[in-house]
């Protein structure tokens, strides 16, 4: 098997492109970067390993790569009861950045987590974003609303 970097560039900047135009980002790639960035971490900290393994095998080979970059597979899960608290921790993920990127108050944020959601419906498998929802704990499932696996 032969590596096509060419082809997983290509795969990775139509997915963040796709991501951005949702996002109505479309002038600021890296924004909505580092929002997905965060919100995927915020996800993969929350899930387990194996969740977190079948919900990235279904994503461009960049994408899996920027989910895994920094990952400590073995450490603790977080403690998210709800999306307050899950705001929080992609804001934590996403540093520096994160009052540019999410604003002040979490409307915005929360607008961008169900969008994020709603985007990946197009890469991930409803059975996989029902498996996913599962796992979550009772006041975070509404991040990923019946209505995005339904449709």
């Amino acid at each position: 098997m032969g590596f096509n970097f060419d082809q997983y560039t290509a795969e990775g900047n139509t997915f963040l492109n796709d991501y951005a135009k949702q996002m109505s980002m479309e002038n600021d790639r890296d924004r909505a970067g580092r929002i997905m960035t965060s919100i995927l971490y915020a996800l993969r900290d929350i899930i387990s390993p194996t969740e977190s393994m079948q919900f990235i095998a279904q994503l461009p080979m960049i994408i899996k790569a920027i989910y895994v970059n920094g990952w400590a597979i073995g450490k603790k899960r977080t403690r998210v009861k709800n999306l307050k608290d899950f705001i929080q921790l992609a804001k934590k993920h996403d540093g520096t950045a994160a009052t540019n990127d999410f604003g002040y108050d979490d409307d915005a944020a929360e607008d961008y987590i169900q969008t994020t959601f709603l985007f990946l419906k197009n890469y991930v498998s409803q059975g996989e974003l029902e498996d996913i929802r599962d796992v979550l704990p009772k006041g975070l499932k509404n991040i990923i609303p019946l209505h995005i696996i339904n449709e």
